[in-house]
C-alpha cells in the first residue's frame, strides 16, 4: 500500500465540469513521467451498472475489453493514455451495496448489525485500494462522480476521508470547481467556489490542489484569492479555460504545472518536464488540418454524448489524415424514401450508428440503400452493420419481409409494401446462447472476441496497413480482437446468397463462426461492423477502419 499513490477526484458547484478530462490528463502527464498508472470511476448512482440507462440519461456506454459496462468517461480514460480498463475501473453504489447485501445473506458479518459506517464504506476502500494493491500501480486515480453536496456521494466521500487519514502523503485530492463570469457585473466570482471547498471540508478533506473551470482566464489576484480562502497553496490553484479541444487540456495543466504539483504533495522529486513529443505532434497536425470532410452520423439520439467514442475516433481520424472531421446528426426518425437524398446532401460519407429497438431503424435502412445505389462511403456499426443486411436482403435478394428477431412481434418494423403480417426472413437472428436469457443488465454478448479477416478484403488490407505503421497491432496474422455489445447477429443460413449476390463476409469469429464484418468490394467503402471499433481507438493509434474510412471520404471532398 505503501508504495502505491492514489489520487482522488471530486467536483463542485456544478457537474459537467470535465472531471474525465482532468482525471485522464492527470494519468497521461504521470505516464509521461514513467510511472505505471490506472484510473478508476466511482459513480454514486444505485444502477449496478450504465448499461440499461438510456443514452439520452447518461451518454453512450462504453464497454471494457472483458466484457463490462460502464460510464462513458473510460472512454476518455483509455484514449488519453491507452490503458485498457477493466470492471474493476468502474463502480457504483449499486455493486457496492450488492456485494455486502451478498456477503450479509451468506453470514459474513456474523450477525453484526449492517451499516453505511463502517460496512459501505469499507467496501469503498477496499475496491478504492484493491487496483494499486493487486496490480502494482504506481498511481491509482480515482474519480467519483457527481458533485460535493449531493446525498448519493456522501458515503464516497467519507471514504475518501478516512483513507486520506490512513494513507498520510499517498493520498492527494484534487478538487475541481467552477468560477462562473457574470456578464452584467462583468466579474469572475470565485464565491460558489469557496462554498464547494467550504463543504467538502465540512466532510472532513481538505483539498490539496483546485483546478478551477473558466471560460475567462483568471488572474494572479484571483487565483490568489481562492488560496487564501481555500487554505491551498497558490502553485496548488489550477485553471482550466475553455480551450480549442479537449486534446489540448494535458499540455494546458503540464504548463501550469498540476502534475508538479501533485509530485511535490506527495514527496515525490518533481525532476524535468517530460517533452510528449507524440502528443505534439498530434496537436501540430489537429492545429494544421484546414480541410474538412462532412461526414453524417445517422442514428436516433440526438445527444453528442450518445455517439461520444464514435465522434471522437472519427475526429482522431481525420486528424491523422490531416482533415477535420466535421459532423453532422442525421436524424433516422425523419429519414424517408422522399427526403433521403436531401437529408443526406453535402456528406462524403455516413456512419450507420448502432443502438437498440425499433424506433428510428426503417430510416436507417432507407439511409443503406441510398448511400450503397449512390455509392456513398458507409459505415455500419453493429446495429448499423445489421440494417445494412437487412436492406441488402430485401433490394438485392429480394426478401421484401426481412428483419431481425429483434423486432419480430412488430409489423410496423416491414417495408409498408411488404404482404406479410409478420416477417418470415429473419437476417439477423437473436444468438443461440442468448434465447434462455431472461435478464438484461450485463447479459449481452460483451467484450473483446477474436474475428479471422479474409485475405484480400478492404478491411484487411486496412488492419494491415495500419499494422505496419505501427498504429495498431494486430493480435496475430490477420486476426483482430474487437469489442461486442448486442444479442443478435448475421443469420449465417443466409451466408451463401450474400456472398453470389455481393455482399461479402470477410470477418468471421473462429470459436462459433459468427460472421462479424461484411463488405461490398465494389464500392468506394461500404462495411459493416458487428463489433464497435470506436472503443479501440485512442489518441496516439487511432482505429484502422475509421482511418481507412476518413481516407476513402477525403478523396470526394
Amino acid at each position: 500500500m505503501a508504495d502505491t499513490k492514489y489520487i482522488f477526484i471530486t467536483g463542485g458547484v456544478v457537474s459537467s465540469l470535465g472531471k474525465g478530462i482532468i482525471s485522464a490528463s492527470i494519468g497521461k502527464l504521470l505516464q509521461a513521467r514513467g510511472y505505471k498508472v490506472t484510473i478508476q470511476k466511482f459513480d454514486p448512482y444505485i444502477n449496478i451498472d450504465p448499461g440499461t440507462l438510456n443514452p439520452y440519461e447518461h451518454g453512450e456506454c462504453y464497454v471494457t475489453e472483458d466484457g463490462f459496462e460502464t460510464d462513458l468517461d473510460l472512454g476518455h480514460y483509455e484514449r488519453f493514455t491507452g490503458i485498457h480498463t477493466t470492471r474493476n475501473n468502474s463502480v457504483t453504489t449499486g455493486r457496492i451495496y450488492k456485494t455486502v447485501i451478498d456477503r450479509e445473506r451468506h453470514g459474513d458479518y456474523l450477525g453484526k448489525t449492517i451499516q453505511v459506517v463502517p460496512h459501505i464504506t469499507d467496501e469503498i476502500k477496499r475496491r478504492m485500494l484493491r487496483e494499486g494493491l493487486d496490480e502494482g500501480f504506481d498511481f491509482v486515480i480515482t474519480e467519483v462522480g457527481g458533485t460535493i453536496g449531493d446525498i448519493e456521494s456522501a458515503p464516497f466521500m467519507e471514504a475518501i476521508r478516512q483513507l486520506r487519514w490512513q494513507l498520510g502523503r499517498n493520498a492527494v485530492c484534487v478538487h475541481l470547481t467552477y468560477v462562473p463570469y457574470l456578464k452584467a457585473a462583468d466579474e469572475l466570482k470565485t464565491k460558489p467556489t469557496q462554498h464547494s471547498v467550504k463543504e467538502l471540508q465540512g466532510m472532513g478533506i481538505q483539498p490539496d490542489i483546485l483546478v478551477l473551470r473558466t471560460e475567462r482566464h483568471l488572474d494572479d489576484a484571483m487565483r490568489l484569492k481562492v488560496a487564501s480562502f481555500c487554505n491551498v497553496d497558490l502553485e496548488c490553484v489550477v485553471q482550466s479555460e475553455d480551450m480549442p479541444s479537449i486534446y489540448e487540456v494535458p499540455v494546458n495543466m503540464q504548463h501550469q504545472g498540476l502534475d508538479a504539483a501533485i509530485m511535490r504533495k506527495i514527496g515525490i522529486p518533481v525532476g524535468e518536464t517530460p517533452a510528449m513529443k507524440p502528443w505534439h505532434d498530434f496537436l501540430a497536425k489537429q492545429r494544421n488540418a484546414k480541410h474538412e470532410v462532412h461526414i453524417g452520423l445517422v442514428g436516433k439520439y440526438d445527444l453528442q454524448d450518445a455517439y461520444k467514442s464514435i465522434r471522437e475516433s472519427l475526429n482522431l481520424a481525420g486528424i491523422y489524415n490531416d482533415v477535420k472531421a466535421k459532423l453532422h446528426f442525421v436524424n433516422s426518425e425523419e429519414i424517408t424514401k422522399q427526403n433521403v437524398s436531401e437529408k443526406l446532401s453535402g456528406l462524403q460519407g455516413i456512419v450507420i450508428c448502432p443502438g437498440f429497438g425499433q424506433r428510428g431503424i426503417e430510416g436507417k435502412i432507407i439511409a443503406a440503400e441510398y448511400t450503397r445505389t449512390h455509392d456513398i462511403p458507409t459505415f455500419g456499426i453493429c446495429l448499423g452493420m445489421q440494417m445494412m443486411v437487412i436492406e441488402f436482403a430485401r433490394n438485392v435478394l429480394g426478401y421484401k419481409d426481412a428483419t431481425s428477431a429483434e423486432f419480430a412481434d412488430s409489423p410496423l418494423s416491414l417495408p409498408s409494401h411488404s404482404s406479410s403480417s409478420l416477417p418470415s426472413h429473419y437476417v439477423i437472428d437473436m444468438m443461440e446462447e442468448q434465447k434462455s436469457i431472461t435478464e438484461m443488465g450485463g447479459t449481452m454478448r460483451l467484450g473483446a472476441y477474436e474475428c479471422e479477416l479474409r485475405e484480400g478484403s478492404r478491411v484487411a488490407e486496412a488492419y494491415t496497413a495500419a499494422a505496419n505503421s505501427s498504429l495498431f497491432t494486430l493480435h496475430s496474422s490477420l486476426t483482430i480482437k474487437e469489442r461486442h455489445r448486442h444479442r443478435y447477429e448475421f443469420n449465417n443460413k443466409y451466408q451463401e446468397e450474400y456472398e453470389k449476390n455481393g455482399m461479402k463476409c470477410v470477418g468471421i469469429n473462429p470459436a462459433a463462426n459468427l460472421v462479424e464484418i461484411v463488405e461490398i468490394p465494389e464500392k468506394k467503402w461500404y462495411i459493416g461492423t458487428q463489433f464497435h471499433p470506436e472503443y479501440s481507438s485512442t489518441v496516439l493509434h487511432p482505429h484502422p477502419l475509421f482511418m481507412s474510412f476518413i481516407r476513402t471520404c477525403k478523396k470526394d471532398t
